[in-house]
């Protein structure tokens, strides 16, 4: 007798054995709906409470932007705590003071005198740039020294490497520097003053009575050597000797006293026609802007009264 076969076909085992997965898709879409149904209940329409209190503020005359605020950020304030006005009072409501044309045209003109000058501030340091880019040997070696101050240029020439003590003769080593000088300076405008000084060490020689005559001549030796050979205007020239009056430095020191026997070729741009009208024009229409502007231009670009009137 042929053993009686108790397994069940796979389609009827299978079915029996999965049957839970459909009651557990429907359990889980039903917690799920549930804490959806939570959020939702518990989510502030801060839009909804923003028209209430644009409602209040219409109503009321009550302006309320802290309670907006602060009520879309979860701390509510209760419409109730906010009592209404005894008595509607008409809000007087104060308009800035503006400033009246002449005001305003007044502020442009000062403020455009100021722009020009700082525009020319710096084409003198570029020029300044261009000049010590020359002479970056010169500098290197502690011959030179360039700086600008305002609208000036000032090209210091050392003693040392320059001049033997006690001479206004320039030294054969210093010419060459002279020619570098001077090409650079034909592509500078302005004026150029050559100013000579010396250290307090009075000095009597055969040809030199006093420091003062020692400054003078070793002006005019290095203006003479700048202008020989007729590239530049001897008319753009002036030499002057300041002797000891001008020092850099202490002369209490034997480096002090070096570094004050010099020359310095300033070269002079100045502010120019244009900016010298607008000073005009701003000192006869406003003398009190033109004082502020003055003031301005003394105090951020180092420039002396008399350079700017």
């Amino acid at each position: 007798m042929p053993l009686q076969d108790f397994t069940e076909p796979n389609g009827e085992a299978e079915a029996r054995t999965s049957g839970w997965v459909v009651t557990f898709a429907d359990l889980m879409a039903l917690l799920m709906c549930f804490f959806v149904l939570l959020l939702s209940f518990s989510s502030m329409d801060v839009e909804k409470y923003k028209r209430i209190a644009a409602s209040m503020r219409n109503t009321f005359g009550v302006g309320a932007p802290g309670g907006v605020e602060s009520f879309a950020t979860g701390s509510v304030e209760s419409p109730a705590s906010v009592a209404p006005p005894a008595a509607q009072q008409p809000t007087a409501v104060c308009a800035p003071l503006q400033p009246d044309a002449a005001q305003l045209q007044r502020s442009a003109a000062e403020q455009g005198v100021v722009d020009k000058v700082a525009a020319l501030i710096a084409q003198t340091e570029r020029d300044a740039v261009t000049l010590a880019a020359a002479l970056s040997k010169e500098i290197a070696a502690g011959v030179l020294e360039v700086e600008t101050n305002g609208r000036k240029i000032i090209l210091r020439v050392r003693e040392h490497g320059s001049f033997p003590s006690g001479s206004a003769s320039l030294t054969n080593d210093f010419k060459p520097v002279l020619k570098i000088i001077r090409g650079v300076l034909k592509d500078t405008t302005g004026q150029i003053s050559v100013e000579g000084h010396t250290d307090d060490v009075p000095i009597t020689t055969s040809r030199f009575r006093s420091n003062l005559e020692l400054s003078s001549a070793r002006a005019v030796s290095v203006a003479q050597g700048l202008s020989e050979d007729g590239a530049l205007d001897v008319r753009r020239f002036t030499a002057t000797g300041y002797a000891d009056t001008r020092p850099l430095d202490s002369n209490d020191t034997l480096e002090g006293r070096a570094r004050n026997r010099r020359v310095e070729v300033v070269i002079q741009q100045g502010l120019g026609d244009a900016v010298k009208r607008d000073l005009d024009a701003l000192r006869s229409s406003d003398a009190e802007g033109f004082e502020r502007a003055r003031v301005e231009l003394m105090r951020r670009f180092n420039l002396k009264p008399d350079e700017i009137y």
